[in-house]
């Protein structure tokens, strides 16, 4: 895995044009409402669908609206990418408020549509198993590797919709409210936010998880599975491996409190 990690900082350093993801600030003042943070998704549509219900559940026993926070990784490992981005694309049947977040493998996933053959070290973070679930088999395009990606970038141009495309590039990178913050990997320790990298925002863990951000900020975010949510110093984890252990965790924060649904 640090291998694979390795080699995309390398091919994104050469291939992107410094263009930073849309940042979400809503500022100081802490939020009224309450909020409900969701894990890592990796293509697992029902125990998504699952978590959206208990959400729902508890919003209409409380009788409070809340936002609904997903930190990102729709796509990879899982058995329903395409579906999942299907259904976070379309308004909620449940009426729930929903901001998404970018995830690496989604941010990943999107420079492949665009640039395949740059990008084939991306089947093996769980890629061969988002393009299955947009009907595409990899190992049954051909033996030779350039009439393989010849044909594998002119069946992504019919099986991927336009709107999936552009819900990947639209996709925020985080979102601020009062000394709450909302991100897929987590932070460089102790750089101010407006000089974070999203490189950083979506694939540091080293040294965030042991140091926190040393910032006066609670950080929120996925991107590191562990068996439950991972308290760290002024952060909180909440990556569950949901592909592996079919367990999506949602945390409430509201007035402060915080508590796992």
């Amino acid at each position: 895995m640090r291998k694979l990690i390795d080699w995309f900082s390398g091919r994104r350093a050469t291939s992107t044009s410094g263009s930073r993801r849309r940042r979400i600030d809503l500022g100081t003042s802490a939020p009224s409402y309450p909020i409900y943070i969701v894990g890592d998704v990796h293509g697992c549509l029902k125990e998504l669908k699952n978590a959206e219900a208990k959400i729902a559940a508890d919003i209409n026993s409380s009788g409070r609206a809340g936002l609904v926070v997903l930190l990102g990784d729709y796509v990879d490992r899982g058995p329903s990418s395409s579906q999942v981005l299907d259904h976070l694309i379309r308004p909620s049947d449940l009426g729930l408020k929903r901001l998404p977040l970018c995830g690496n493998h989604d941010d990943v996933f999107l420079k492949f549509l665009t640039e395949p053959d740059l990008y084939t070290e991306w089947l093996g973070l769980g890629g061969e198993q988002t393009l299955i679930s947009y009907g595409i088999d990899f190992h049954h395009l051909g033996a030779r590797q350039k009439s393989r990606m010849a044909r594998l970038r002119e069946l992504l141009g019919e099986a991927v919709p336009e709107n999936h495309r552009q819900f990947l590039s639209e996709l925020p990178i985080c979102l601020k409210i009062g000394n709450l913050f909302f991100v897929h990997a987590g932070i460089k320790p102790g750089i101010p936010l407006d000089e974070q990298d999203d490189e950083d925002l979506l694939w540091i863990r080293e040294p965030f998880l042991a140091e926190g951000p040393k910032l006066p900020l609670l950080v929120v975010h996925g991107h590191t599975p562990q068996p439950n949510p991972d308290p760290g110093p002024s952060r909180i984890g909440i990556d569950t491996g949901a592909y592996y252990t079919g367990n999506l965790t949602v945390l409430k924060i509201d007035g402060g409190r915080t508590t796992v649904l």
